[in-house]
Formats: structure tokens, C-alpha cells, sequence
């Protein structure tokens, strides 16, 4: 439902109310609603009836809305905003690392081993070990010995003897194991290095146990084989048990929709039972991730819209061009600056060959699926700005088409201008320029850094969609972060990366919800505040829009809201009916 723009506010209050059978099942007031359209920018109250946006306005106009089982939240002057969308993150990977070692806080190496041998104490002989989250660039000193910046596995061996042990980087484009998981996937001094992969060796060409990239898949075959083990039903609850782990945090964060980028059609199976029986609690948005082989039988049957009262769609496709920077696995046109002239894969590694992507770029036209491609090094953009201009130029019938790029952080001056000029939607992670911030100038230098990291600003310039997310599990997924990255790109140690690619709050806010409803076709429906839309809000503990910047990391998520229903809130109040105050959320 919309409304011309001509259209003054009583008119459109009095359409509302003759347009919804009242009274109101949510109503906010006394707040501050940012809407994010031009007709209303800013208001005092809302009320949602069926799941969507009945009225918006003032306090004295929602009161007719207010009705004996109708719930009602004084805002108390806090921000309400639409409700934030993860633009680009790993739903059930999220769940799967809140069941693992978390290595993202350790200092250094030593940490880690400490981490690991607790954990082998307690495990049963042969158990693997997980953990994730580790950053090599980030410890407090570099492990000793090591091998382009990352450890030997030696140490930590040492310590787990009997159990199988597999850390993911942060990235999640490279692992360490030790030697037990080494041995269980045939990794020796003479295994060669896959296709799009590196087993990383020492000067005696030993493996280190760090994995790159589709090295990975090596462990994680073994990996599987054991969980195979398992019964059906304990596999499926351990998903469901993920899932459910990853929905309590986003839901805790604000987040009301959560694009996941890249999920196998088994995952997505389970997504629609759970949609159907009503189980979602937030809305998925789901790029598949197959094969070609196993895609193209199965892209009718999985392209889906609105399933279980709008909690999940799949309309996009998956494919990885390269790997990370924090792994030199970034694909660049130069080589890193920070590795010797004898390195292998000095520009980094093509993870798939781009032929193969090609395939799947014409699979997604002619079934009308969104392309999406990690790419995160300027050569990894360039070749997929490339094989997208070929392909919208062989299909000249099809429009607006809002093809993606995942991550776009390192891009050539020249590659620039291609985004807005195609159309390509820059699918970007701002807390990813202050977290890689302290590394990025040894791997590029600062020419390179300065030309083309995480260039916000020249890329809305170009005309290009910029959208926010986390990657997570790669980063917390809390949005507030993400926005405070945006608009300060200050690093931990109070340094500013290119302060002249910073977001203004409004293009941040809008990077988080208007533009990730956009990129995934779904601005009709969320993304806004607006009559019609879906009643998804958040309201936030302090207004993100005027506080000092260096106090946005402080606000806190009060509520959660989706379909018009509390979803989660931060601190129960006692209940009242039509008057002023939330009761708890059961």
C-alpha cells in the first residue's frame, strides 16, 4: 500500500484508519520514528495491527488505535528505527560458532594452545576439537616459530595428541589443524596444494596446518565423515539447535531480516519447515549455494517468496571469486607487499574458476536469480564487474537486475565508476575497514589503501547501492558497531582509516536498512517506515543520530520487533494495558 507524495498527514491517518479494522495489536508513542521517507521523516507513534504498519503520527492520533488488548510501549523519547537488516552474514554458521572454542578474543598464539589443551583435557579420545575466530594480525605479538605470519602447528600437537583439531580463521577463508586432523585427512609433505587452494609449508616444505581457501575442504571432508556418524535425528536437532542459537543473537541485536550469504539446499529445506510451522522468529533472505551440477535441476523448485507470512525468500545465487586479505588469499592485480618475492600465490588465489562462475551467472539470468560474488581484491572485482557486463550485454531484455558484488573492499580507481554505470550493487561490511584497518596498508601499501579500500564515499558518488552488514560469525553481528564503523572508521587505537570515505549517520542508518531491503528486492515491503510496510522496528537505548560519536557504541538494543510483535526486549517492565508501558516478552 503507498501513498502519493502529495498527500498531506491528516489525510493519510484518516485513509489508515478507514483502510484497518481497528484497534491496533502494537502500539509505540512518545518516541522518536525515524522513517526514512521523504512524506514523513520523522514521528511520534506507530501502530501495527496484522503484522504490518497501521498508522503513523502523532501521540494524539494513535490513541484512537488503543483498544483493551492492544499493546502499548511508551518510547519515553527513545529512537525507534526501521528494523535493521544484516546485509550480507552466515546464518547457521553464526548458531554452529556459539558451540565452539572462541578464539576471537585471544591476544596470541599462547592463548589459543591453552584454549585448545583445556579443551582436550576434557574430550573423550578421538573427539575433534572446534574453534573459531582467530586473527593472526591481530594478536599481541607474532607466534614463534612462523610462516608468513601464522604458527606452526607443533605446539598446539603437543597439547591435543588424541583429538583432531580444526580452528577457522576469522576470515573463514583458511583453518589450522594439528597433526591428528592432518593425519585424518591424508595431509602429508607430498599432498599438492588443490585447485584454489594452498596448504601452507614451512621452509622444509612441511605442512604448517594452516589451510587456505579450498584447501580447507581437505579437514573438513574428515570433518565430515565423523559427524556422518550421527544419527538423522541428532544431526538435524544439532541444526535446528544452531539456528535457534543464531536467532536469539540476532534477534538481541536488532535485527529483524538477516540476508545469508550462501546456504546448501539441505539448509534451506529446514529454513522453509521452520517457516511454515511459524518457528522463524526473524526473516531470512537466502542465497543458494551449490554446485552448477546440483543448481540447475533445482533452481525452479528452490526460487521462493514470502514463505511462512514473509520470514524467508530465496532469489540469489552464492559463488566465491577469491579469498580474504587477513590470509593474503585476496586476489589483487599486484602483488601483496608484504610477502617475499619466493612466496606462492603472491596475488593471492582464485578460489573458483571464473568459466565456472560464468555458468552460473547464465543459470541465475534465465531463472531470474540475483548473482552474488565474493569479491574482495581489486583483480577478484575487476574479472566480476567484467563477466557481469558481458552477461548484461547478452541479455540486453533483462532490466534491473541488482546483481551483487559481496564485499568490494579492495577495488582499482578505475573499476570505481563500473558500479554505479552497471548498476552492481556494492554488498559491503563497514566494521570490516576498522577491524582489517591495522593490516591492510602492510598487504597493499598505502597507495593502493588509499586509492581503493573500502571506498564508501566514491562509490555512492559512481551511484552504486551501498549496503551494511558484518559477514558474521567473521565480526559480531551487531549492527551498532557496524554503524559506528561507518561513520567514524576509527581504529582500536584511535586512528582515523581515510576519514574522507566516512558515511554521514543518515547514509549509515540507511546502509543498514533502506539499502539491504533494496539489494535483495524487498524495499516494497521493509527498509522504511511506511503504512503498509511490515511492522519491523527497532528501538535503540540512545539516538544514534545526535549523540557524540564516540558514544554510539554504548547504545543498546530495548526492542526488537518483528511483524509487530516483540521479539525481544531488553528489560521487562511490569504489564499495563492502554496505557504506557511494555509488559515483558515471554
Amino acid at each position: 500500500m503507498t501513498f502519493p507524495r502529495k498527500w498531506n498527514l491528516t489525510f493519510f491517518l484518516i485513509f489508515a484508519a478507514t483502510a484497518w479494522a481497528q484497534p491496533a495489536d502494537l502500539v509505540l508513542r512518545n518516541g522518536k520514528l525515524v522513517t526514512l521517507e521523504s512524506a514523513l521523516p520523522e514521528a511520534q507513534a506507530l501502530a501495527a495491527k496484522n503484522g504490518r504498519i497501521a498508522a503513523i503520527g502523532s501521540n494524539q492520533a494513535m490513541a484512537a488505535w488503543i483498544g483493551p488488548h492492544t499493546r502499548v510501549i511508551d518510547l519515553a523519547g527513545r529512537l525507534a528505527i526501521p528494523g535493521y537488516i544484516e546485509g550480507h552474514g552466515h546464518f547457521t554458521a553464526l548458531g554452529a560458532s556459539k558451540l565452539e572454542l572462541n578464539l576471537r578474543d585471544a591476544r596470541n598464539w599462547d592463548e589459543i594452545v591453552a584454549q585448545v589443551a583445556a579443551a582436550a583435557r576434557q574430550a573423550k579420545p578421538g573427539t575433534w576439537i572446534l574453534g573459531s575466530g582467530f586473527h593472526q594480525a591481530k594478536w599481541d605479538r607474532p607466534p614463534s616459530p612462523s610462516v608468513e605470519g601464522f604458527p606452526v602447528h607443533d605446539s598446539l600437537s603437543k597439547v591435543s595428541p588424541r583429538n583432531p583439531v580444526w580452528l577457522t580463521h576469522a576470515s573463514g577463508h583458511a583453518g589450522f589443524a594439528n597433526a591428528e586432523a592432518m593425519r585424518l585427512a591424508g595431509i602429508t609433505q607430498g599432498t599438492p596444494d588443490p585447485s584454489g587452494g594452498q596448504i601452507l609449508r614451512d621452509a622444509q616444505g612441511r605442512p604448517t596446518g594452516l589451510l587456505k581457501e579450498r584447501a580447507q575442504e581437505l579437514v573438513e571432508r574428515a570433518l565430515a565423515s565423523y559427524r556422518a556418524q550421527r544419527s538423522p535425528a541428532e544431526i538435524a536437532e544439532e541444526a535446528r539447535h544452531e539456528i535457534a542459537l543464531a536467532e536469539r543473537e540476532c534477534l538481541s541485536k536488532g535485527i529483524t531480516t538477516f540476508e545469508d550469504a550462501g546456504s546448501p539446499p539441505a539448509t534451506v529445506d529446514l529454513f522453509r519447515s521452520l517457516a511454515e510451522q511459524g518457528k522463524l522468529g526473524l526473516r531470512l533472505w537466502v542465497m543458494l549455494r551449490a554446485p552448477n551440477t546440483e543448481l540447475a535441476p533445482n533452481l525452479t523448485k528452490y526460487r521462493m517468496s514470502g514463505i511462512g507470512d514473509d520470514h524467508l525468500t530465496v532469489r540469489a545465487i552464492k559463488r566465491f571469486a577469491d579469498g580474504a586479505l587477513g590470509s593474503h588469499g585476496a586476489w589483487l592485480l599486484a602483488p601483496y607487499s608484504d610477502l617475499p618475492p619466493d612466496a606462492p600465490n603472491r596475488n593471492g588465489i582464485n578460489v573458483e574458476p571464473m568459466s565456472d562462475i560464468r555458468v552460473t551467472a547464465e543459470l541465475a539470468i534465465r531463472n531470474g536469480y540475483q548473482l552474488c560474488v565474493h569479491a574482495i581484491g581489486d583483480r577478484a572485482n575487476r574479472e566480476v564487474l567484467n563477466l557481469y557486463e558481458s552477461v548484461f550485454k547478452e541479455h540486453p531484455d533483462k532490466k534491473n537486475l541488482r546483481w551483487r558484488i559481496e564485499h568490494a573492499q579492495h577495488l582499482d580507481p578505475a573499476d570505481i565508476p563500473r558500479f554505479g554505470q552497471l548498476g552492481v550493487i556494492a554488498s559491503m561490511q563497514a566494521v570490516h575497514c576498522t577491524s582489517d584497518g591495522p593490516f591492510v596498508i602492510a598487504r597493499l601499501g598505502y597507495a593502493r589503501a588509499k586509492a581503493g579500500a573500502y571506498v564508501w564515499q566514491k562509490l555512492m558518488r559512481s551511484g552504486a547501492i551501498v549496503t551494511n552488514g558484518t559477514d558474521t560469525p567473521v565480526e559480531d553481528v551487531d549492527p551498532i558497531a557496524g554503524f559506528y564503523a561507518a561513520v567514524s572508521r576509527k581504529l582500536k587505537d584511535g586512528t582515523v582509516f581515510f576519514p574522507d570515505q566516512r558515511m554521514s549517520r543518515m547514509e549509515a542508518l540507511r546502509s543498514y536498512t533502506y539499502n539491504n531491503a533494496y539489494a535483495a528486492f524487498q524495499e516494497v515491503e521493509k527498509g522504511s517506515l511506511r503504512v503498509g510496510k511490515l511492522a519491523d522496528i527497532t528501538v535503540l537505548s540512545q539516538d544514534i543520530l545526535t549523540i557524540p560519536e564516540d558514544e554510539i557504541p554504548q547504545a543498546k538494543v530495548d526492542y526488537t520487533i518483528v511483524g509487530g510483535k516483540v521479539m525481544y526486549q531488553r528489560e521487562p517492565s511490569p504489564p499495563t494495558r492502554g496505557g504506557a508501558r511494555a509488559e515483558p516478552r515471554r
